[in-house]
């Protein structure tokens, strides 16, 4: 990010006024600034490389106090600079239209936006003025006179370039300890734990939310995920969210019951949509396009995991998902159910894969997926699969990790293969596909098409992948 031009002590922390040329709202920007203990003691500005605008820049700081309650506003950006939390007790608002940006690091030095348990985030974007979270060196801005700039300097195959989100609360996991580090904390920050006995917990609200280039490695093998939830519980709301060009996991779920509608993932180093730790939400409207230039890039578009200590732990991972379109390239599989993983997919496509379905079946256990399935806890129905190198068969396309074929089970029924007419320019099916079954739960959007479009792009113009 190219700060240039003004650099300001900030003054108003010592209850004196500043001026600003070129910032519309002086007021407005000091009470924004001075309502946290962890904002910098400097304010920047960069002209917009779109406009002749300046764009004022709010430097976020991690501190031990956190954010404090307070509002972002969408006629500031906001760098974030190392691990910057929530913490319990505080309300983090962020306004339609607000862009930040994640510091460049990895390691101790990564930076993340982190709501503790406990901590609450209220950000409501819209379609036509989404809520960005990218890196710093990606110019696209919104100028302080709230025109928006969608540059061009950064793409899909920018990766880990800052941290992400991560979402943490209260709700059970099926874990032993009950309480869990997340992933992409350092292990002494206490405000890293979730899990506990709430799962109706509230972390707050996320909509129309696009989060960029994220996923940078703080240790091997220790990626952040775009958008991180850690035990949060049913009373979150979460509706169209976009994780593109991140480094490891776009979305991972790890226990709760938290529920997600309208999700776009893309161009990811890793899986798509990850579940974990007895993860018992639902979703619904889901998408995810591998990287179409690159099939070393990317791994399943479903990683779904029961337990990890213990494997048989309960409650088990539940989910429904309905109504997913994951389109991959030849070179990879599509979805993994695994440690004793449950999970229930109705009405979606599973376009351009290596294989289709795996289902883990360990002999002389009595807590595997192949059970969860037997049992009913996974299944796999009203589903449309196409252009799938493993086979042109379902039979072929649902298999045990044996081999063995599933696709005659009970609980694996109404599932075709045939052509959606779908690109990765366009993911609305052309083609006149099956009808699928209606749901029953309340949460779900009453439809019975099959996959996650149906007429019109409901991810153009917001997101980056159909901007």
């Amino acid at each position: 990010m190219k700060k240039s031009f003004v650099k300001i002590g900030l003054i108003a922390m010592a209850g004196l006024s500043l001026t600003m040329t070129g910032c519309k709202e002086d007021k407005k920007e000091e009470e924004t600034t001075s309502s946290s203990t962890c904002t910098s003691g400097e304010i920047t500005t960069e002209i917009s490389n779109c406009n002749s605008e300046e764009v004022t820049v709010v430097e976020i700081n991690a501190c031990s106090e956190g954010v404090g309650t307070t509002t972002w506003t969408k006629d500031n950006v906001y760098s974030l600079n190392g691990f910057v939390f929530v913490n319990a007790g505080q309300i983090l608002t962020i306004e339609a239209g607000t862009i930040i940006k994640g510091a460049a690091g990895n390691g101790a030095n990564a930076s993340a936006l982190i709501v503790a348990s406990g901590g609450k985030i209220m950000a409501e974007g819209t379609k036509e003025e989404p809520i960005i979270f990218t890196s710093e060196a990606d110019r696209t801005v919104r100028d302080i006179n709230g025109v928006f700039c969608q540059d061009n300097t950064l793409d899909n195959a920018d990766r880990g370039l800052w941290g992400g989100l991560i979402v943490l609360g209260n709700a059970r996991l099926n874990t032993v300890p009950a309480i869990q580090q997340i992933e992409g904390i350092p292990t002494a920050e206490v405000r890293g734990e979730y899990g506990g006995t709430n799962d109706e917990h509230n972390a707050g609200v996320l909509k129309y939310i696009s989060i960029r280039h994220g996923g940078t490695n703080i240790g091997s093998d220790n990626e952040i995920n775009g958008l991180t939830l850690g035990g949060v519980g049913s009373g979150t709301v979460i509706e169209h969210i976009e994780v593109i060009a991140n480094q490891d996991d776009g979305i991972e779920f790890f226990g709760g019951t938290v529920s997600l509608k309208w999700a776009v993932v893309s161009n990811c180093g890793d899986d798509a949509f990850d579940y974990d730790q007895g993860w018992r939400g639902n979703g619904q409207f889901w998408y995810t396009q591998q990287d179409q230039n690159d099939n070393t890039i990317g791994d399943r578009a479903g990683e779904h995991d029961g337990g990890t200590d213990p494997e048989d732990g309960k409650p088990y991972a539940t989910p429904e998902i309905r109504n997913a379109t994951y389109h991959g390239h030849a070179a990879k599989r599509c979805i993994t159910f695994r440690d004793n993983a449950g999970g229930k997919y109705f009405n979606s496509i599973f376009f351009n894969w290596d294989k289709g379905i795996d289902v883990e079946d360990l002999e002389g256990t009595t807590e595997d997926s192949r059970l969860r399935l037997e049992d009913g806890d996974l299944q796999i129905k009203d589903n449309v699969f196409y252009a799938i190198t493993s086979g042109t068969t379902v039979d072929q396309l649902i298999v045990s990790s044996t081999g063995t074929d599933l696709s005659t089970h009970t609980n694996v029924s109404n599932n075709t293969v045939q052509n959606p007419g779908i690109s990765a320019t366009n993911p609305v099916p052309s083609n006149t596909l099956v009808t699928g079954s209606t749901p029953t739960n309340t949460w779900f959007t009453s439809v019975n098409y099959i996959g996650a479009f149906d007429g019109t792009n409901w991810a153009s113009g917001w997101t980056m992948l159909f901007n």
